[in-house]
Formats: C-alpha cells, sequence, structure tokens
C-alpha cells in the first residue's frame, strides 16, 4: 500500500519524505514482500519459486535478465494470452520505450494500480520544490507536455509512451485541484495528436498568461529547445492572434479551438506588442526572462543525453536555474532531485523505495578514466555480484537493476549510475550514461552495433562508385535546433589514387546520408519523420589522415597506441575539431527515413 498524504500539506509531504529514506531498508523489504506474495504464483515466477515467495529464494533462483530474456512473455501477453504469464494484476497497457528491440520499440508492462503509483511519484515533488522556491501557488507553470502515437496489439492492449498514458489517464485529466501545480496549457492542448497544434496552442496560452507564469519548462531539455525554436518562427503570428483576439484558421483541432478560444475574450494589444517588442530583438539571449519576466526557473531534465543543451539553455535562460527533478523511465519511476536548485553538474536522485524493488550491479570505472564515460565496463557474467539499495557504496558505479510490481524482475533498466551521497539512509546517485549508447538528441538511443550496421547499409553507396570508407566516426550536434547527427567520413578511392573534393557526387553522398537514417531503429525514424525533433543527418568528408591526426592526439593525451581504436562517437570537444578542421565536402539527407507505427 502507498503512503498517503495531501500534496497541498507541505510539511506532510516532507515529513513522508523523511520517513522514506530514514527507512529506506524497511520499505524496501515491504516492496519485495508485497511483490512476491502478489505473483508468486505467475508462470514466470513460478518456474523458479514453485509457488513460494521467500525473499532468499527469490534472489538465489530468479535470473537477472535483459530485455531479450522477456520479450516472448510480453510479446504473448499483446497477442491475447492471459496477463499471468508475469503479473497478477491485469496488464492495461505496454508502455513503448525509447529503447529498441529489434528495430522495434520495447514494450513493458503497466497495470491500473502503476498509474496510482506515478501519481504518488509526482505528489512528492511538489513539498520538495516549495523548500526551495517560495510563492509557487501565486502563479502558474508553462509546461509544455505533449502526447505521441498509439498503437493497438492484436490482444486490444494500447503501446504507447509513458507520459502519453499517464497524460490521457483520469489520474492527469481528472486531478485533484492543486494550487502548487496550475498549467498555462489547457488539458485540450496537451492531448492533441497534432504536435504542432498542441505547440502553438500551448504557446498561446502561455504567452497570453505571460503575466502569471512562474516556471517554464518541459519534460526534456530538447523539447523545451524546440518549443523556443518554434516561437521565433511563429511569433508574428502569435502576436497577431493576440492583437486580434482570433485563432489561426489552420488551428482545425476543434476542442484546442475551443479551449484556448475560451480564453482570448478579447484583443490585446498592448500584450502583442509587448512580445513582438522582444522577440524583434537581433539577439534572443536571455528570451525567456524578457517573454515571462516572473519566471523563477527552467524545469527540464538535463541530465544524461540531455546534458549537451545545457549551454543553450542558459543562453535563452541568462542565470535562470536549471532544475531536473526526477529520474524515470517506461519500466518504472525511480527517484527525485531533493536540491532541485543545484548546478546540472551536481544533480543527484534519490531512489524512492516504494516505487520498485532496487538492486545494483557494480560495473567498473578505471582508475586511469579521466571521467571518460566510455571506458566504464561491467562484471562478466560469471561475476554478477548483486547489491541492495542500502548497500551501495560512495562514489561507486553500478547498473540498476529493478523488480517492479508491473511484472519486471530482476530487469536490466541498463543505466549506469555513480553513488554520489546519502539522504538519511537512502543513497542518491547521479546518472552516468545508458550502457550501449553512443548517439543521442531526444527520445532516439543509438547504440555503436546500430551505427555500424547502418553506415554498412551506406558503404555500399560508394563503394559501387568507386570509393572505400576507411574510417568513420560521429557525434550529435545540438549547435541547432533541432540537434542532429554528423558522421565524419574518411574516403580512399578504390584505384589507390588520393580522391578530389570534385568527385564526391553529391546525389551519391545524399543517398548515404538516407541510407545511415533508413537504417536506423523505429524511434530515431519516428522522431525524424513524424516528431521532427531531429534534424537530417549529415556527413562530413575529411581528407585523408584526419584519422591519423586524431589517434596521434589521443596518444599524446595518455592513450595505448597498442590498444587504441577509433572511437566510433566522439564526446570530447578537442576529438570534434581535430575532424572539423579537415573536413572537404558536406552533405544532408535531403528525404525522410520511413516510419509507421509499429505492427504485431
Amino acid at each position: 500500500m502507498l503512503p498517503m498524504f495531501d500534496p497541498n500539506d507541505n510539511e506532510a509531504g516532507m515529513k513522508l519524505l523523511e520517513d522514506l529514506t530514514t527507512n529506506a531498508h524497511h520499505f524496501q523489504q515491504q516492496a519485495l514482500k508485497e511483490i512476491l506474495s502478489n505473483n508468486a504464483a505467475t508462470e514466470y515466477l513460478s518456474s523458479f519459486l514453485n509457488g513460494h515467495s521467500d525473499m532468499k529464494l527469490f534472489k538465489e533462483r530468479v535470473p537477472i535478465v535483459k530485455y531479450e530474456d522477456i520479450k516472448p512473455f510480453i510479446n504473448r501477453i499483446a497477442n491475447g494470452e492471459s496477463s499471468n504469464i508475469i503479473s497478477a494484476q491485469p496488464i492495461t497497457e505496454l508502455l513503448t520505450s525509447s529503447g529498441t528491440s529489434g528495430g522495434q520499440p520495447k514494450m513493458m508492462p503497466s497495470t491500473h494500480e502503476e498509474l496510482e503509483r506515478k501519481t504518488f511519484f509526482y505528489n512528492l515533488l511538489v513539498p520538495i520544490m516549495n523548500k526551495y522556491v517560495g510563492g509557487l501557488d501565486q502563479g502558474k507553470a508553462m509546461y509544455l507536455l505533449f502526447v505521441k502515437p498509439e498503437v493497438s496489439t492484436p490482444s486490444g492492449l494500447r503501446a504507447r509512451p509513458v507520459l502519453t498514458s499517464y497524460y490521457k489517464s483520469d489520474n492527469f485529466r481528472k486531478r485533484p485541484f492543486n494550487r502548487y501545480n496550475v498549467y498555462t496549457s489547457p488539458d485540450e492542448t496537451i492531448l492533441c495528436d497534432d504536435t504542432k497544434q498542441s505547440m502553438y496552442c500551448q504557446l498561446l496560452c502561455g504567452l497570453l498568461e505571460r503575466d502569471h507564469v512562474l516556471r517554464v519548462g518541459a519534460v526534456f531539455a530538447s523539447a523545451f529547445l524546440r518549443a523556443i525554436k518554434f516561437l521565433e518562427d511563429h511569433w508574428e503570428e502569435l502576436c497577431c492572434n493576440i492583437r486580434s483576439a482570433q485563432l489561426s484558421q489552420w488551428i482545425s483541432d476543434p476542442t484546442c479551438r475551443n479551449a484556448v478560444s475560451s480564453l482570448m475574450l478579447k484583443p490585446n494589444p498592448e500584450l502583442a506588442d509587448l512580445i513582438e517588442t522582444q522577440c524583434r530583438e537581433r539577439s534572443w539571449e536571455g528570451i525567456i526572462k524578457r517573454v515571462w519576466p516572473k519566471t523563477k526557473f527552467i524545469e527540464v531534465i538535463v541530465t544524461g543525453s540531455m546534458a549537451q543543451y545545457i549551454s543553450t539553455l542558459e543562453f535563452y535562460g541568462r542565470g535562470l536555474p536549471l532544475v531536473s527533478t526526477m529520474y524515470a523511465s517506461s519500466e518504472c519511476f525511480f527517484g527525485i532531485n531533493f536540491k532541485p536548485l543545484s548546478k546540472p553538474c551536481d544533480v543527484s536522485y534519490t531512489l524512492i523505495p516504494t516505487m520498485a524493488y532496487f538492486e545494483f550491479l557494480p560495473v567498473v570505472a578505471p582508475a586511469d578514466n579521466n571521467d571518460r564515460k566510455d571506458s566504464i565496463t561491467g562484471c562478466s557474467n560469471k561475476e554478477q555480484v548483486v547489491v541492495d539499495l542500502v548497500d551501495v557504496k560512495l562514489g561507486h558505479y553500478y547498473e540498476l537493476v529493478v523488480t517492479t510490481f508491473t511484472g519486471l524482475y530482476r530487469y536490466r533498466v541498463g543505466d549506469i549510475l555513480r553513488v554520489s551521497g546519502f539522504h538519511n539512509k537512502a543513497p542518491q546517485f547521479r546518472f552516468v550514461q545508458r550502457r550501449n549508447v553512443v548517439l543521442s538528441i531526444d527520445a532516439d538511443k543509438t547504440n555503436e552495433e546500430d551505427l555500424l550496421q547502418a553506415v554498412g547499409k551506406a558503404k555500399e553507396v560508394v563503394e559501387a562508385v568507386g570509393f572505400l570508407v576507411t574510417e568513420y566516426s560521429s557525434y550529435a550536434d545540438t549547435s541547432s535546433i533541432p540537434g542532429h547527427y554528423v558522421l565524419f567520413w574518411e574516403l580512399k578511392s578504390k584505384s589507390g589514387g588520393a580522391y578530389s573534393e570534385l568527385e564526391l557526387n553529391q546525389d551519391v553522398m545524399e543517398e548515404c546520408c538516407w541510407r545511415v537514417e533508413e537504417s536506423l531503429d523505429s524511434v530515431y525514424r519516428r522522431c525524424r519523420a513524424k516528431d521532427k525533433s531531429i534534424g537530417a543527418l549529415e556527413i562530413r568528408v575529411v581528407k585523408e589522415g584526419s584519422f591519423d591526426a586524431l589517434m596521434d592526439f589521443c596518444v599524446s593525451q595518455g592513450s595505448s597506441l597498442n590498444q587504441y581504436k577509433t572511437p566510433r562517437c566522439i564526446k570530447y570537444e578537442a576529438g570534434i575539431i581535430i575532424l572539423e578542421s579537415r573536413v572537404v565536402a558536406r552533405f544532408f539527407s535531403q528525404k525522410l527515413p520511413s516510419w509507421e507505427p509499429p505492427c504485431f
């Protein structure tokens, strides 16, 4: 049972958090006991425990698994078999993850009760923010929230992203009034399936409420920056709507039209002029505070792959704190930032012990790695020493393993965390990275194997016209909005002679760009083709010898020449500068990759 409290009562909320963290071990044991007693008779657990719910047997017999191990069980439920395969409670929907399996999004089981757990988690955020920022009940939040496409499985279960699931649930749509969480966006604009109409209407509502906005944000930094770019492209039209109190005709969604029109009761030329004056400025540095002058902070996730957007957010925010409140995934909501005003580089999350049962696989960070994330390695399969939540050690690195209330048992999430401290008896973690991910702009998570296969498809195109790709690397370029993948290619003529820039056929190279995109997974192609949250992939051809120069630099910095391997993703600025200085030609994909909702 979840502990109950009134989210409007800050004192009660903080008292509960102190109890949860002081007695973390007790709540963890209680969580595992409840999960096992409820689900011991499921097909999956009974195959290991023979119907027993003993916690010691659970740790001895139930294996630590990856998605490929449990995928057959989830597919059976998607195809109409009983939820009792993995869960005593009915599986009510499948949550699609940003990670993929076989090119398609992973699907995580969810139940109606889990929505209550998520609501409990969201409510815990309120007293923490109020502890550090006063007066949040005196205004509104311009949070830009969106839903994404969903599909039905053969059994009729909906498969959709975790946030889409929550926003469409009664827990969100019929939520009790909370004076600390009043949004400028009507629910109708959030729930609009057309992303462009949703974005336009939410920004318009935020502008109409300019004098009441105390905080701005989105879930991820990338989504918030897309909104700023959208404002750059549409501020004149938005001001025209405000000035005339008439909504643009292309907003065709009837619920959006009605919700927004009800807020534009009369023309407001003064407000339109104020916004127009700021948006006409040549520089948009500090635009957030200029347009929404009472803003106290920007709330977005800026840890993990989102850290690449910090400098851009700081440019637009000019001094506004960047607040990263929570750590969550499709599998489960995990932890909360107890010091929300800390700098992005110092953000740590305290795992909430009632959300799931947490275990940790130690991973090794070599002493000489100089914080180079790509050098973190894991234990071998024979060394799967598992550590409980309260037994992790300060400064050590771990991979998160969860047992959830929804049918995941000892599941490797794939997140690498470092223990940064403790709040009472509960450890605090800094997110280090996703295991094996080399490129990410938005919800996409491209690993080295996927990139290798995609480049392999494109290589066939240049090889057919007499060139070889002798080396390649990549990075996620977020200097523009939306960001895009960049591949550095070093080419060699099959004839053996040096090639000239003039020999590179533009059509051929643009086809290579498209081949790479077309070969990447479904999540990338959806972000690129449907959501437009990723820009066209770019190939930058570098002159011969460029990757030798990169190797020379790495060796000069202490890398072993004998063990040196070309990094398939460059995460250090000096390396990017070396290759960028040797670029002789640039090509962009001119076509969108194909994307269709997953079929079952």
